[in-house]
């Protein structure tokens, strides 16, 4: 099978934001208690966070972290999670039917970031609480001092204000299985007045508001409509969401997914579109795709399974363990992103650890890599720069979700920075090899280097006592050729192809 690609220096998409490759840390399952945090494990320093996590965090350079929900966050309380351990309450958690013990909060999870590298992304509770709650949350993470809610930071172990930039105004507010669900007319005048009142307090802050929580929802579109008309002038993202899924066992169809992802987006930026016209506005609102990930494989089983326990702490929960397929997958969700990156300034890959996550951790044993990992670290890794215009030619299949998916999926990236070019390739053919010419307009090429991910069961996972089972490796399948690239891609591959310039 044969494929032509142009890149060209003059035709660009836009700058991409590193916060395109954040991630996501919600109060559920494992992520936090024996995922982050689990004191007694012989990795864990005097805080009780596990060094080996942060070491494999700290690899995938992620850039922000979301935290603390998600569905948790519309029925939590912030102040349960400060002052001393030994006395913060344990509450009920009606999201997931869980018992939390606050011993992480906001104090816990900021020196966690500062030590994995990443920035705070925090979510208030627009659910069960409101205006004045996150408020007072916004004036003890960022306010310097001298007030009632900064001096208690202070007296709590933290003088200086960890000034938290980027706030969610609430958590999937159009899904009736939200705590405190709203009807769009009700969560837009709401985040509007608590957007109002935070910009009152810092008009610096950037403030993402609830768009749908995914694109089957019966109010979408019409939702990000009403709640943009309501907010527009003060919030700067709106959030969406995704999960995808393979019950069929269809890899054709599964593979064919992010062209509904690249659908969802296009709508959504057309809503935006629309409203600022509307509102005769100079301001740019983008999108924050701020939950994503596979997720399908333990779903069924655990919804039974809440419906039968009583209130555990911490328990295993979403732990999907994900095969060689879902590297696929996630391979062909990033280049959407990286091709919407004019729009999409923000996602988070949800989530971090134990929780359909990239990394797994063992209670008092290791921590491995999930084979989603690579991908991920991949491209947040290389795929920093300006995302490349690439004209495509390639043969196609008809799929559930549209009627011309691409053989190739391919997304570039020039970095001015380092002199690189740097192409993400997924070949969604079963069977054939993929031969492809890249035409590299207004580019010298001086070398290149060929990674791959393949493996030839896509069922084939990553284990405790297989942690490398799927992993890249050196690839043989890209050269120079002609001032251009000749690659060679096998069938169901993900390849990464760099280019010194």
């Amino acid at each position: 099978m044969k494929a032509r690609v142009t890149a060209s220096a003059s035709y660009t998409i836009g700058d991409i934001d590193k916060r395109l490759y954040g991630s996501f840390l919600e109060h559920l399952g494992r992520a936090v208690y024996t995922g982050i945090y689990e004191p007694g494990h012989p990795a864990a320093d005097a805080q009780g966070m596990r060094t080996d996590v942060i070491e494999l965090v700290k690899a995938l350079d992620t850039p922000i972290c979301r935290y603390p929900g998600g569905n948790f966050v519309s029925a939590y309380n912030w102040e349960d999670g400060i002052g001393p351990k030994e006395d913060r309450p344990k509450r009920l958690d009606l999201a997931w039917r869980t018992t939390e013990s606050n011993q992480v909060g906001i104090h816990e999870f900021a020196d966690w970031a500062d030590k994995a590298g990443t920035d705070m992304m925090l979510a208030v509770n627009l659910g069960s609480r409101g205006l004045d709650e996150a408020r007072a949350f916004v004036e003890y993470v960022n306010h310097p001092g001298g007030t009632y809610w900064s001096d208690l930071r202070a007296r709590n172990g933290r003088k200086e204000p960890w000034n938290c930039r980027l706030w969610c105004l609430g958590n999937e507010m159009d899904g009736p299985w939200q705590v405190g669900h709203k009807s769009a007319a009700e969560y837009g005048h709401l985040a509007n007045e608590t957007a109002k009142a935070l910009r009152g307090l810092d008009p610096t802050l950037e403030l993402v508001v609830c768009g749908s929580s995914h694109s089957n929802m019966p109010s979408y579109p019409q939702w990000e409509a009403t709640v943009l008309e309501a907010t527009y002038d003060q919030i700067d993202y709106i959030s969406l969401h995704m999960y995808f899924e393979n019950y069929e066992k269809r890899t054709d169809e599964y593979l064919a997914l992010p062209l509904k992802l690249d659908r969802y987006i296009s709508t959504v930026s057309g809503v935006i579109d629309y409203v600022k016209a509307k509102s005769r506005s100079k301001r740019d609102v983008r999108i924050s795709f701020d939950e994503w990930n596979v997720w399908y494989h333990e779903r069924k089983q655990d919804a039974q399974r809440m419906r039968d326990w009583d209130w555990p702490e911490a328990p295993r929960l979403l732990e999907d363990i994900y095969n060689f397929e879902d590297v696929l997958q996630v391979g062909c969700i990033l280049n959407t992103f990286i091709r919407r990156c004019d729009v999409v300034r923000i996602a988070c890959i949800a989530q971090l650890v134990n929780v359909i996550a990239p990394i797994m951790t063992e209670p008092g044993g290791p921590a491995w890599r999930q084979t989603i990992y690579w991908p991920f670290m991949l491209a947040s890794r290389y795929g920093r720069g300006t995302a490349l215009q690439l004209a495509v030619e390639v043969p196609f299949y008809s799929a559930a979700v549209a009627d011309h998916v691409p053989y190739l999926d391919i997304a570039g990236v020039h970095d001015a920075d380092s002199g690189t070019l740097t192409f993400f390739a997924v070949n969604r053919h079963a069977t054939e090899m993929l031969e492809a010419e890249l035409r590299l307009d207004g580019f010298k090429p001086r070398s290149v280097e060929h990674t791959i991910i393949k493996h030839d069961d896509l069922a084939a996972t990553n284990t405790r006592s297989a942690p490398d089972n799927v992993a890249p490796r050196k690839g043989e399948g890209a050269s120079l050729s002609g001032g251009g690239l000749s690659l060679a891609l096998p069938p169901h591959s993900y390849s990464m192809v760099r280019v010194q310039l």
